[in-house]
């Protein structure tokens, strides 16, 4: 029996070990991939802006234009925000941090489902369940034989 459980555990603990290669790779591809696409978002914003200078050097000023003070306005700090660099921690924490909550609580069902007192509960229900089905069919028999021995089974009593 002790064999059977470090098989076991073995092969949960390959399972997980693998599991977790698995969404390494994923976040890691995923990285790669987000950095890409800004790369080369970059690259088109540089290209509009070249475009956007181009036009606006080439448009000719209105004689009278009426002077308009020149007034920014803030709508969000996401620009300002994405200049910091997130810590690989962080991004390692989210990634696997619920997944692995997740294992570990998988992990303990599985242990408290094998447990010596779950299996003894579980036979113990079982027995009980038999046992009632066996009486359920001797009481169905009995009944079938007394309906038998009155007159038949399909006969209604009038």
């Amino acid at each position: 029996m002790e064999t059977g459980l470090a098989v076991a555990l073995g092969g949960a603990a390959a399972l997980l070990l693998g599991m977790l290669c698995v969404l390494l790779a994923l976040a890691v591809s995923g990285r790669r991939r987000m950095q890409r696409d800004l790369a080369a978002a970059r690259a088109d914003v540089d290209t509009l802006r070249a475009r956007l200078e181009d036009l606006e050097a080439s448009r000719v000023a209105p004689a009278a234009a009426p002077v308009v003070p020149q007034v920014e306005y803030l709508i969000t700090t996401a620009a300002a925000a994405s200049a910091e660099r997130v810590p690989n921690r962080v991004v390692l924490s989210a990634a696997f941090g619920e997944p692995l909550v997740k294992v570990v609580a998988f992990g303990f069902g599985l242990r408290r489902a094998l447990s010596p007192e779950s299996r003894n509960r579980i036979a113990f229900e079982v027995r009980r369940e038999v046992k009632r089905a066996r009486k359920q069919r001797r009481r169905a028999t009995k009944r079938a034989a007394r309906q038998a021995a009155a007159g038949g089974v399909g006969r209604e009593a009038a």
